[in-house]
């Protein structure tokens, strides 16, 4: 990667706009009167929620070992995804890169931004190929290159995720919304090397909370500063942020839930390999499986039929379904229907 310089990489307005700031939320007092925000001075939930959410960044920044002022608060990682896009790429003139198949999101904020969206796509075993990589990565007015791992929604984890780190002139996003169910290393350990990377990790799968909507960007001091400009004041509400202080303090919450997932996950996979309409299970690092099936239209019809909602990927993904991790009368579900299957 060349000398990194992230003025030149973001869009000229941001770089002269002035964020907003709440004085109540940038200054202490004790017993204050709070006559600023035009609130009602009745109701429970009556006051606006901490602008900066610098308690739960505390506690992050103590879990991760990670400078407080390294991390940003969304509204899920769908609102970082944006504000991201928003920071970096000029509308109609600059463009993402992203692995396909891959999260829809990507595509989906860089189409509203009106940026082009360049897809790379993922050999058979859903692996980059580096080459190839290489080549698009040259392409001018690429600013942010989205890679997912594990993916989804394949469910493998990319190797060497460092290389494309270095050998990319723009920023990477490192979106590890399953990472707690991999045995893989974070990237986070690569934000000290690399003030071009950006890891994006969620509340909403491993620690059961995806109706809180809470996602979390680590990166440079920099970086933050400007996604932290551009976000919404009081872009995640009291509730959702009592609802993971109380799950970091205490973090069994989320133990709990990747040692049941797993223990799931291995129990679903040796039924599977039971089933005879499954031609192949995809291997995965995440809380669900890609599986392909013999006769994947009827094998979803016959779901739908009997109420059991999965995610068909067919025609991307030829004759696969994604399916997700139950609990286990979920999944005994899910597998007396797909026994019902053999015969179609």
């Amino acid at each position: 990667m060349k000398e990194f310089n992230i003025n030149k990489l973001m869009r000229k307005n941001i770089l002269e706009l002035q964020p907003y700031v709440s004085f109540r939320d940038q200054n202490e007092f004790e017993n204050p009167v709070l006559l600023d925000a035009n609130e009602s001075p009745f109701g429970e939930f009556n006051r606006y929620p901490d602008s900066t959410q610098k308690i739960v960044k505390q506690k992050l920044s103590e879990i991760k070992n990670i400078s407080a002022d390294q991390i940003a608060v969304g509204n899920g990682s769908d609102e970082l995804i944006d504000l991201i896009i928003k920071v970096f790429c000029e509308p109609k003139k600059d463009s993402i890169l992203m692995m396909n198949p891959s999260f829809a999101m990507y595509s989906f904020y860089a189409s509203v931004n009106e940026n082009k969206v360049l897809k790379l796509d993922l050999n058979e075993n859903f692996e980059i190929v580096k080459d190839q990589f290489l080549n698009m990565a040259k392409e001018d007015q690429l600013k942010i290159f989205f890679l997912c791992s594990p993916n989804n929604p394949t469910g493998n984890s990319i190797e060497d995720i460092e290389f494309y780190v270095k050998n990319f002139n723009g920023i990477v996003v490192v979106d590890e919304a399953y990472i707690e169910f991999s045995e893989k290393k974070s990237s986070l350990e690569l934000l000290g090397r690399y003030p071009n990377l950006i890891v994006l990790q969620t509340f909403s799968k491993a620690w059961g909370m995806a109706g809180a909507r809470v996602g979390i960007a680590y990166s440079s001091k920099e970086i933050i500063k400007w996604i932290n400009t551009v976000k919404a004041p009081y872009n995640v509400n009291s509730l959702s942020l009592d609802l993971i202080l109380k799950s970091i303090d205490s973090q069994k919450q989320l133990n709990d839930n990747v040692k049941n997932t797993l223990i799931e996950k291995s129990w679903l996979k040796d039924e599977f390999q039971r089933i005879n309409c499954i031609k192949k299970i995809h291997p995965s690092d995440a809380n669900f499986f890609l599986i392909e099936f013999e006769n994947v239209e009827a094998v979803y019809k016959k779901l739908l039929e009997n109420k059991i909602l999965t995610s068909k990927r067919s025609p991307q993904i030829q004759n696969c379904i994604r399916i997700n991790i139950g609990n286990r009368e979920e999944n005994i579900q899910l597998i007396k229907v797909l026994k019902q299957c053999e015969t179609l």
